[in-house]
């Protein structure tokens, strides 16, 4: 059975966003990843033990519950990842070309991310590239494992659960937060998740 460790960043110092905040997170973040292994782990038991039937709620609340936790852990994984402390502007490239073609300029992409981030509610603001076509677009993602889209990859990945922010704004300053998190964005890490060449 794979065992899950918690990945760690050096991000201190962001602009906009709190190491008190980054504290925080980077500890509920570990905490996907323990329950993760804990679901995978109680599973394994059941498996063994002949008790991995569809009709036992015990068993059928595990298999729905890992999903949200292992999403969890994957999506702070692409937020953290996607984050920097010397952030550079983007200006060119094959990211930035991709996100302008399919929103007709890297501006009104950007208008449209940080309009699905500025959406009520707690989620997740995500642009996915289509893996059959490598078309991007701009999706909500909410509780984790809910709006998810098979197939399709991240590129930027923004947490907009209130925990992203709270320390640092009002929940009705989330703009205010959603420009932070602009401002601290490693596009490389971003663009090194574009698959190239996917068929039309």
């Amino acid at each position: 059975m794979k065992i899950y460790t918690a990945h760690e960043w050096d991000l201190a110092g962001l602009q906009g966003i709190s190491d008190a905040t980054l504290e925080m997170h980077f500890g509920l973040y570990q905490g996907y990843v323990k329950n993760t292994n804990l679901l995978n782990e109680r599973l394994a038991e059941l498996r063994a033990a002949g008790k991995n039937v569809g009709s036992d709620p015990a068993y059928a609340e595990l298999i729905r519950r890992l999903g949200f936790e292992y999403n969890g852990m994957r999506l702070h994984e692409y937020y953290f990842d996607n984050m920097t402390t010397s952030p550079t502007e983007i200006g060119t490239g094959e990211l930035y070309d991709a996100l302008g073609e399919a929103y007709d300029g890297f501006d009104a992409w950007k208008k449209d991310f940080c309009a699905v981030g500025a959406m009520r509610g707690v989620g997740w603001a995500i642009a996915y590239q289509d893996q059959t076509n490598g078309q991007i677009t701009n999706h909500w993602v909410a509780e984790h494992e809910n709006g998810n889209l098979a197939g399709f990859a991240p590129i930027v990945v923004m947490d907009v659960w209130e925990h992203a922010f709270i320390k640092d704004y009002k929940p009705s300053e989330r703009a205010k937060y959603v420009e932070a998190f602009f401002a601290n964005i490693d596009w490389k890490a971003s663009e090194a998740r574009l698959r190239s060449g996917v068929a039309a």
